[in-house]
C-alpha cells in the first residue's frame, strides 16, 4: 500500500520501540474532480503499524466504494455563520423564526464555538443540553435550541462535511413528575367574569382614547395583541359583524416606523371572527373619532388604514404593543385588580368565558386560531370541571339531600 506510515518523534530501533509514540498515516485517495488537485486521507493515534495499515486499507475501501468523506476542519462558530444564510435562503422563514435560530446559536456558542465541527461528540452535545436544562431554561427554549442544532448538523452531513450526525440520539431531559395539589397551580392568569366586568367598566369610565375599542376587542375576540395592533378597517365587515385576522406585528426594537407585517403564527391563525353588535358599535364609534382626528391633522397623518393608530408622534402608524400593555397596567391599578394580568390574559379570559357559555373546545380553538394548544385545553377543562361540580351541587340541593 502506498503511503507514509510513521511515529512522530520516535528514535527507537525499528524492531524494539519503547517510546510509546503512536503511529499515523497519510495516503493518496485520488484527485478532487472539481479542482484536479491530489487528495489525501490520514489517520493517527494507532498503537502499532499494523493498526495504522488496517485503518488506511479501510479508508481506501471507502474511496473505492464512493463512500469516503473527508471531514471538514471548520469550527462550529464558522459553520453556524455559513449555515444561517443558507437556511434563510432555502426556507424563507418569518423574522421571528430567524430571531429564534439566532438566539439558539447564541446559546450553543459557549459550548462549541472554537471546536471543530467534526470533533463534537454525542456526549459533548448531550452534556450541553443537560447544562442548559439545569440552568432552568424553559422547555420551549430548549426545544428551539435542539431543533436548530439538529438542522445545523444535518446540513453538514448532507454536504459531506461530516461522516455521521453526532447529535441524532440526543434528547432533552424530562422534568421530574411532582404531585400537584390543585390545577390552579397549572393555570395562566385570567379574569373571572365579575373581574372582567369591573375592568371594562373602568375602561369606559377612566380610559383614554382608543382604550374602549382596544380592550373590548381583545376580550371579545381572544385575538393576540400582535394581531390587534395591525388590524385595518378593511379587515372589519360591519354588516356581517366579522373581523378578519390575516397578519401579525413584528417589531423587536419597538421602533414605531420600522416594523414588519408578517403572516399569523400558524395557518389556523388566519381566521374570521364573528362578534356581537356591542363590539361593532364600539368600533364604529372609534372610527368616527379617528376620522375627526385625521381631518384635524391633515397631511401630517399617514393614513395606512390602521384601526389602532398613533395620533401623536408618527400619526397613522400602528400603536406599539407596549402601549397596550402600559394602558392596561394603568387601568388595572385604577380598578384595584391583579397587576400581574396582561393583555394576553384577556385571551385566556375569552377561553374561559366561551367554556362557561357551553362552547365546545374545538370551536374555541378555531376562534382563537389554535391548531393545538395545551393552555387552552387546561383552561377549558378547569372551567368545565367547575361547572360539573356546580351542576352536581344544584341537583343535590334540588333533591333536598335525598341523593
Amino acid at each position: 500500500m502506498k503511503g507514509h506510515f510513521r511515529k512522530r518523534g520516535c528514535k527507537c530501533p525499528p524492531n524494539n520501540c519503547t517510546c510509546g509514540k503512536t503511529w499515523s498515516f497519510i495516503i493518496d485517495v485520488g484527485k478532487d474532480p472539481e479542482t484536479g488537485k491530489r487528495k489525501q486521507g490520514s489517520g493517527s493515534g494507532f498503537k502499532t503499524r499494523q493498526e495504522a495499515e488496517a485503518a488506511a486499507a479501510a479508508l481506501l475501501t471507502e474511496v473505492n466504494k464512493g463512500t469516503f468523506i473527508k471531514e471538514s476542519n471548520i469550527l462550529f462558530k464558522d459553520w453556524a455563520n455559513v449555515w444561517l444564510p443558507l437556511y434563510i435562503e432555502r426556507n424563507g422563514p418569518k423574522p421571528s423564526t430567524i430571531r429564534l435560530r439566532q438566539y439558539s446559536i447564541k446559546k450553543l456558542l459557549p459550548y462549541f464555538a472554537h471546536l471543530k465541527l467534526k470533533n463534537i461528540t454525542e456526549e459533548m452535545y448531550q452534556a450541553a443540553l443537560n447544562d442548559l436544562k439545569n440552568r432552568n431554561f424553559a422547555r420551549s427554549t430548549l426545544e428551539g435550541v435542539h431543533t436548530t442544532a439538529k438542522m445545523i448538523f444535518k446540513m453538514a452531513v448532507n454536504k459531506r462535511m461530516l461522516k455521521i450526525d453526532p447529535i441524532q440520539n440526543a434528547y432533552i431531559k424530562k422534568d421530574q413528575q411532582v404531585i400537584i395539589e390543585s390545577d390552579e397551580e397549572d393555570l395562566p392568569l385570567f379574569f373571572e367574569r365579575k373581574e372582567l366586568e369591573l375592568f371594562l367598566n373602568t375602561v369606559r369610565d377612566k380610559g383614554l382614547f382608543m382604550d374602549d375599542a382596544i380592550f373590548t376587542t381583545l376580550s371579545s375576540t381572544g385575538i393576540r395583541v400582535g394581531e390587534l395592533v395591525v388590524l385595518k378597517w378593511k379587515d372589519i365587515d360591519f354588516d356581517k359583524r366579522t373581523i378578519y385576522v390575516t397578519k401579525t406585528y413584528f417589531n423587536p426594537n419597538n421602533n414605531t416606523i420600522k416594523f414588519q407585517l408578517v403572516p399569523p403564527k400558524t395557518k389556523s391563525s388566519r381566521r374570521k371572527i364573528v362578534v356581537s353588535t356591542v363590539v361593532i358599535d364600539i368600533l364604529k364609534k372609534h372610527k368616527k373619532e379617528q376620522e375627526k382626528i385625521i381631518k384635524h391633522l391633515g397631511n401630517s397623518y399617514n393614513d395606512y388604514g390602521y384601526v389602532f393608530a398613533n395620533v401623536n408622534r408618527h400619526p397613522g402608524y400602528p400603536i406599539l404593543i407596549k402601549l397596550v400593555e402600559s394602558r392596561m397596567a394603568r387601568l388595572l391599578k385604577k380598578a384595584e385588580l391583579n397587576p400581574a394580568l396582561t393583555p394576553h390574559s384577556l385571551r385566556h379570559t375569552h377561553t374561559s368565558l366561551l367554556a362557561e357559555a357551553g362552547v365546545k373546545l374545538e370551536a374555541i380553538k378555531e376562534r382563537l386560531g389554535h391548531e393545538d394548544d395545551e393552555v387552552t385545553e387546561r383552561i377549558y377543562l378547569h372551567v368545565t370541571n367547575v361547572m360539573k361540580t356546580e351542576a352536581a351541587d344544584q341537583f343535590s340541593k334540588h333533591m333536598g339531600g335525598l341523593i
